[in-house]
């Protein structure tokens, strides 16, 4: 239209370094990051967010692009490395604590990080993997030492931490200057982080994020949790995960306070909640199953309706069901990597109200709608592209479609292009549509199993076995069978002090279940999981498999 004009007074790029800097004028003074007897202010978290920020152009990051890893646990330099490496023009590669020496050395070759900030607990597994890139590469990362309040033996074996000349994290910080200018992206598109996918193998897939869906995201998250001004934020999900669903950004942005937790644990979330007064939480499933089951010693009183955010795997009603007795308010919700975490969120009907309180936890246990950040989400027929039936039953791939989606995957072009094609991004998760609108996982693709031609859902399976009142946690993946194809084969932990037989599990399961969807093998042990809380099912499918079939081709019978 005429008179219109673009420029720097209506044109900003969008970066969630904006919300630090907001926070730090309007909430100075309000606590920041609580850890231990470790307390920061905002204008001290901007104060040394912006020191970090210098010392890293004084350490060689200086190109756009460039990588800065961190390999720690939710500590307050993880939580500063969020904004001080975007505020020095660098992308943010934050590993997976529970990686190998090998597989982190993989990782830094892939990534090309040019330093690593790492936890004082981790350094060994940092140094060892170092040490394997060597043997290929001479371009090797700087080593940065994080220490904790300047102490220097390990809780676990008393041992003096050996820096080796390495940088000390606090000794970096002072080296920077309070008034380094800021280093904001000339375009918002720029990429302001690297996160690797959980099922990371030799072959890894990193997931390049926007400075512009950072900041989406980040204030999506904030509303699907319905923070208010100054939340206290207890950090029970992985910062190094989709950089903690984004709310290390969001809770910034409403000047709220992070707990940082080093360990999670039932006895430390209760005692954090009760000590802090904690008005928000998030945290996969097994998280919430940690609370539901913790020893009643471990348990306080709420004082007042915690909001929790859950996510990373499908939850169980019954799960859902007792955090709401003990006075949790869940939110599910539901995305990948790729999609910066949250991209769906199940949005409650008031008409639900009027439910029983289980009939309500079947509905909070669906993955719902997209968020406000994101532009879509659909079922859709893979080869047609033509959404499903929204009759709860026809399953197709569930795809995503807005500004909250990845800019791709660092250096494969190839399965970027598979990722998107059609114009969507493929999830690779199968659901169903409800004529409302919502959408429910029913598997992953490469975990339904089918058997005798009839697709069983591992979700629905794990969802009865759940109910069981002996069972703490379950996984179903198929074993095969030479006449049926497969079978479901179920992995279960029970809980202390149960004793049930397998035989009285799979009876459990009939009578809930049509026949065919009953596991026919059940296996007690505990579960592998992700640092994430996700079931690594694809150990247990090699154990399915290990076991090989459970009928023989001409006398298979149900």
């Amino acid at each position: 239209m005429e008179g219109t004009i673009q420029c720097s007074a209506n044109y900003v790029p969008l970066s969630p370094i904006s919300f630090l800097k907001r926070s730090a004028m309007v909430y100075r003074d309000a606590p920041s990051v609580v850890y231990g007897d470790v307390r920061f202010t905002w204008g001290e978290t901007l104060d040394r967010c912006t020191r970090l920020a210098s010392s890293l152009t004084l350490l060689g990051i200086s190109s756009p692009g460039d990588v800065v890893a961190s390999l720690a646990p939710n500590i307050p330099a993880t939580y500063e490395l969020h904004f001080g490496v975007p505020m020095a023009g660098a992308v943010l590669c934050t590993l997976n604590i529970r990686h190998d020496s090998k597989m982190v050395s993989v990782l830094l070759k892939h990534s090309k990080a040019k330093l690593i900030f790492v936890d004082y607990q981790l350094l060994d597994v940092a140094r060892e993997a170092i040490e394997i890139l060597s043997k290929t590469s001479t371009n090797l990362p700087r080593l940065v030492v994080i220490l904790e309040s300047d102490k220097t033996l390990t809780p676990t074996t008393g041992k003096t931490v050996s820096t080796n000349g390495s940088l000390e994290y606090e000794k970096v910080l002072t080296m920077g200057k309070p008034d380094f200018e800021i280093k904001w992206p000339s375009d918002e598109w720029d990429p302001i982080s690297l996160n690797y996918t959980s099922g990371t193998t030799s072959s890894p897939k990193g997931v390049v994020y926007s400075h512009r869906g950072a900041y989406l995201n980040s204030l999506a998250a904030v509303l699907l949790n319905e923070m208010p001004s100054m939340p206290v934020y207890l950090w029970t999900v992985p910062m190094f995960h989709c950089n903690g669903w984004c709310l290390t950004w969001g809770v910034a942005a409403q000047g709220g306070t992070n707990i940082c937790l080093r360990n999670v644990s039932a006895n430390g979330i209760f005692s954090s909640i009760s000590q802090h007064k904690v008005t928000h939480m998030g945290g996969a499933p097994t998280i919430l199953n940690m609370i539901v089951n913790a020893p009643v010693n471990d348990r306080k009183p709420l004082s007042r309706k915690v909001a929790v955010m859950t996510g990373a795997a499908p939850p169980p009603p019954q799960v859902l069901f007792k955090m709401q007795e003990l006075g949790f308010d869940v939110t599910h919700s539901y995305g990948l990597t790729e999609t910066y975490g949250p991209g769906t969120v199940c949005s409650w009907k008031p008409e639900w109200n009027s439910l029983s309180p289980m009939a309500q936890a079947k509905f909070k246990a669906r993955q719902g709608v997209h968020h406000i950040g994101m532009e879509e989400v659909d079922v859709k027929d893979p080869v047609t592209m033509k959404s499903v039936t929204p009759d709860a039953k026809t399953m197709g791939e569930v795809m995503f479609r807005g500004n909250t989606v990845m800019n791709g995957y660092l250096n494969d072009t190839k399965a970027t292009q598979d990722a998107f094609k059609g114009g969507w991004f493929r999830s690779g998760d199968l659901g169903v549509k409800h004529p409302d609108g919502y959408i429910e996982l029913k598997d992953r693709s490469k975990d339904i199993i089918i058997s005798g031609g009839e697709n069983i859902s591992t979700i629905e399976v794990e969802s009865v076995l759940f109910s069981h009142p002996a069972v703490l946690e379950a996984a179903v993946v198929g074993r095969p069978d030479d006449h049926w194809g497969e079978t479901p084969c179920a992995f279960v932990k029970l809980k202390d002090g149960c004793n049930v037989s397998s035989d009285e599990i799979m009876k459990y399961c009939r009578d809930l279940l049509p026949h065919y969807m009953a596991p026919r093998t059940v296996v007690f042990e505990d579960l592998p999981k992700t640092s994430t809380g996700k079931t690594q099912k694809f150990v247990l499918r090699g154990k399915a498999k290990a076991m090989g079939s459970l009928t023989r081709r001409s006398t298979s019978k149900l």
